[in-house]
């Protein structure tokens, strides 16, 4: 699947095949709880934006500040240096343009640990194959992720990497499955709290564990 691209569309402008998420998916997405449809749908439209409200039970990486030694590499923005419960976060999810890149989906998070506020930002393109989006990390979108998009039995969204590349400059280099992560994002819903709720994990065949969270959220258009 390639990116929607051509003319800029005017801000307001229903997304073109709707969001990425449901783009990804085709025909699959019709198998999606209905409100984990809702919130993967989004805005639906270029420059609208999507609140989330709510609060992990656990988030942060156990590497705490030694991920402080991969920011000149990677650029800002994506990991994180504290590792806490009870964390409470919000995200916007924003459908984005970029000049060569077409519509995309863009999200700051912000989670809100007792030591200070940290943001972990991204991008998601439509991907290169059927069934995948693209996923540029961090501010500098130096790291990228091929995600496979599926929905579990239980109607959840799923996102899991297969692929990994570090982008410097013009430069676009693959990376061996020992230097690689694998990242996993469940989003679904809990009918009896009746709130969304996320489950998502990076994980380095090296390192274990580099970044994690869990919790429940709310989601509305952004004022």
């Amino acid at each position: 699947m390639s990116a929607v691209s051509g003319p800029r569309p005017e801000p307001g402008a229903a997304v073109p095949g709707g969001s990425v998420f449901l783009q990804a998916l085709g025909a699959e997405a019709a198998r999606l709880h209905p409100e984990v449809r809702r919130y993967a749908a989004g805005s639906g439209v270029v420059g609208g934006a999507v609140a989330v409200t709510g609060e992990f039970e656990v988030a942060g990486s156990r590497w705490r500040k030694l991920n402080l030694f991969a920011r000149p590499l990677v650029g800002p923005h994506l990991f994180v240096t504290a590792f806490e419960l009870d964390v409470p976060f919000q995200v916007v999810n924003t459908v984005v343009w970029d000049n060569g890149g077409g519509l995309g989906l863009g999200a700051e998070r912000v989670f809100r640990f007792s030591s200070g506020d940290q943001r972990f930002v991204d991008v998601l393109r439509p991907g290169e194959t059927p069934g995948t989006l693209r996923n540029l990390l961090g501010s500098a979108r130096r790291v990228e992720l091929e995600l496979r998009c599926s929905v579990t039995d239980a109607g959840h969204l799923r996102l899991v990497s297969e692929r990994a590349w570090l982008r410097l400059g013009r430069l676009r280099v693959r990376l061996p499955a020992l230097l690689s992560v694998r990242a996993e994002v469940v989003d679904g819903y809990d009918d009896v709290a009746g709130r969304n709720i996320v489950d998502a994990s990076v994980r380095s065949p090296l390192l274990g564990t580099v970044l994690e969270y869990r919790g429940a959220f709310r989601h509305e258009p952004a004022s």
